[in-house]
């Protein structure tokens, strides 16, 4: 049975959230709550509405040439559901899918849950956004503790490795 999930938003061919154009579905609900976050009303997994995975898979397709990013508030947040949109948009499409996610990668892979949507992809932005540490000069990330991570890379080699940003 496809879950659903709590969405704040979706924001079409945004470039903004990951190289090229995007669809970004940003996710309600995230218990990090950092401080200086430039979106704390995603904090509240209420102020969302809830969407099923295929109805979300529809408005990925919807644009052929956006790729897929997940943020939030943080789809770590709901695991399965993501994993199931992630694992469709893999087997679907040949769409990359980034991640935004308050947590390290060390942490999500150590969790069954959270682990299984890191098998579908492609990049993930990890790390809690510190406002002591912005950086407005980084590439598609808040603050310099967050890393940009070629996640097949890193489960391949047994450790987080970092993307080339070289595009």
């Amino acid at each position: 049975m496809a879950a659903r999930l709590s969405v704040l938003d979706i924001v079409y061919d945004t470039t903004v959230d990951g190289p090229g154009m995007r669809t970004s579905i940003y996710a309600a609900g995230c218990p990090n709550a950092c401080p200086g976050c430039h979106n704390p009303r995603s904090w509240d997994m209420a102020n969302g509405r809830w969407m099923s995975v295929d109805d979300l898979f529809s408005c990925i397709v919807a644009d052929d040439f956006a790729d897929v990013t997940f943020s939030g508030g943080d789809p770590m947040f709901q695991p399965e559901g993501f994993a199931q949109l992630a694992e469709l948009v893999k087997a679907r499409t040949d769409k990359t899918v980034w991640c935004y996610t308050g947590f390290t990668y060390e942490a999500l892979l150590g969790d069954v849950r959270t682990s299984r949507l890191l098998r579908s992809v492609d990049v993930l932005v990890d790390g809690r956004y510190v406002e002591s540490l912005r950086d407005e000069s980084l590439l598609f990330r808040g603050s310099a503790n967050q890393r940009l991570i070629d996640v097949p890379a890193s489960l391949k080699a047994g450790r987080a490795v970092l993307l080339d940003l070289d595009f």
